[in-house]
């Protein structure tokens, strides 16, 4: 019995219990999260300038004019970072998300990290 609370403890403290993002829905001006059997799991308020990009397992992400933003299973920001108009986003998925510069496609963690690039 013992072990079982110490297991039970230990997930807790290390966010084994943390909910995974399945779905995120844009309604009006709120974007609704989503996670297992559809649970919601926060919702967000955004502008009608704003533009909800993509999500991954663990994030979502949202344009703000000339900034993309990262943002958690319960609608708080994670990170931020400036982008050019020229700039395209393309994909978002498990723990990262591509966005096109040019002729590169550059991929970024939650926490807008560059993790790599390479050329078109």
């Amino acid at each position: 019995m013992k072990q079982v609370f110490l297991m039970a403890t230990m997930l807790l403290m290390f966010g084994a219990t943390k909910a995974q993002i399945s779905d995120v829905q844009q309604k009006g001006s709120f974007l609704y999260v989503y996670g297992e059997n559809n649970k919601k799991l926060s919702d967000l308020r955004i502008s009608s300038s704003d533009e909800y990009l993509g999500m991954g397992s663990s994030f979502f992400v949202v344009k703000k004019g000339s900034f993309v933003y990262t943002y958690d299973e319960k609608s708080k920001q994670i990170a931020d970072m400036r982008i050019s108009s020229s700039d395209t986003f393309k994909s978002a998925g498990g723990n990262s998300f591509n966005i096109q510069k040019g002729s590169f496609i550059y991929t970024y963690d939650k926490n807008c990290k560059q993790l790599s690039s390479r050329r078109l």
